[in-house]
């Protein structure tokens, strides 16, 4: 459908949240033995971000290649000091688009990828970035609710070709004698396929794969996103979905969130959804940053993209398309725990909001497309 072959063989491991996530992913770095390839779109400030730059810098110092792709916008406030260690050290770094270097038509497009690659046999991706924000286990306000997954099989070829994807704009070398091109045995009973976002005129992967996932659904859609702003289109496609029929369900961020604006751009659009049938959830613990979609408790989707225009139309962006019920049962559960943690906007309550509610919606249409 998207001209990119899925894989079988594939074993994947959720992990929730910053106490997860971050063990996992610094466990992986310490133990490569030949290659560490990494990007994120923040990576910011904190002992988490020193965390990462001390085990980058170590297996760089031990003879390990170890490159580092930030985003020139979402990773300017890492500290200084950790840029020169880690260069210091010999890890490979390289910026995505610094703002200042670019013509105008490049100053939106941003790299919202967050891959890790260990020794071409490990991935990780998902939702989380390098920055205190994401520590923790989603206890209180400041610790965000976010998923990331461990990959091993034939599909991390997949995630890290699109870190070469990234890489090959911002650097003279793409490959050299580190590289080994494993053959990849199978790990598990998972079908993934590794679906990559690029900013493009007209549709791109993404929203062709969103919308195959929205039509084939037969029984139930669930959709957990940190940043819900969709075009009219697919507020139509969640609508017919539920019209059909299918359980549509979505959690979003509740009174905790980092884009007030968003958030107001999504809210535009709940009375249509609710009027359809989508039952839709504000999660009241912590922001909810975690971008992952349920289909018929057998397909999941997990990776970088929010449901927003700013995911599906201006940023470089990784989905992992995965069959597999298990793994989507994991997901399942975890979802049902955030719509526990939630509040469930009811018809009757949303047509009586304010008249300042309002108005702050309709302010933001105009920029809609941006959010």
């Amino acid at each position: 459908m998207i001209g990119i072959a899925a894989t079988e063989g594939n074993s994947l491991v959720p992990l929730r949240n910053g106490d997860e996530i971050f063990a996992a992913m610094l466990a992986g770095i310490r133990r490569a033995e030949h290659t560490v390839d990494m990007m994120t779109f923040v990576y910011w400030k904190g002992e988490i971000a020193r965390r990462f730059a001390e085990a980058l810098a170590e297996r760089a110092r031990s003879g390990v290649r170890v490159r580092l792709l930030l985003d020139g916008f979402g990773s300017r406030l890492i500290d200084a000091d950790l840029l020169e260690a880690m260069a210091q050290a010999g890890v490979q770094m390289a910026w995505f688009r610094k703002p200042l270097h670019l013509s105008p038509l490049k100053q939106n497009h941003r790299c919202h990828r967050k891959v890790l690659v260990v020794d071409e046999e490990t991935a990780f991706t998902g939702g989380v970035g390098i920055a205190e924000e994401w520590c923790g286990n989603a206890r209180n306000e400041h610790e965000w609710r976010d998923t990331h997954v461990e990959l091993s099989g034939p599909a991390v070829d997949g995630v890290a070709a699109a870190f070469a994807q990234n890489w090959a704009e911002c650097h003279p070398e793409l490959f050299d004698d580190r590289d080994r091109f494993v053959e990849h045995r199978a790990r598990g009973g998972a079908v993934v396929q590794v679906v990559r976002g690029s900013a493009s005129f007209g549709w791109q992967d993404m929203q062709t794969l969103l919308r195959v996932m929205l039509e084939s659904a037969e029984e139930r859609f669930r959709l957990a996103t940190a940043y819900f702003s969709p075009d009219a289109y697919f507020i139509e496609l969640l609508c017919a979905a539920a019209r059909r029929g299918v359980e549509v369900e979505i959690v979003l961020p509740g009174p905790h969130t980092d884009k007030r604006v968003c958030r107001l751009g999504g809210q535009h659009h709940y009375a249509d959804l609710i009027a359809c049938g989508v039952k839709i959830h504000e999660y009241q613990p912590t922001m909810m940053h975690a971008k992952v979609i349920t289909v018929d408790r057998v397909a999941a989707l997990i990776g970088s993209t929010n449901f927003n225009r700013r995911s599906l139309d201006h940023d470089e962006e990784v989905m992992l398309a995965v069959l597999d019920p298990q793994f989507t049962s994991t997901l399942d559960a975890h979802f049902d725990e955030d719509m526990a943690a939630s509040e469930l906007i009811q018809a009757g309550r949303w047509k009586r909001r304010s008249l300042v509610q309002r108005i702050q919606e309709m302010a933001v249409q105009p920029i809609r497309r941006f959010l």
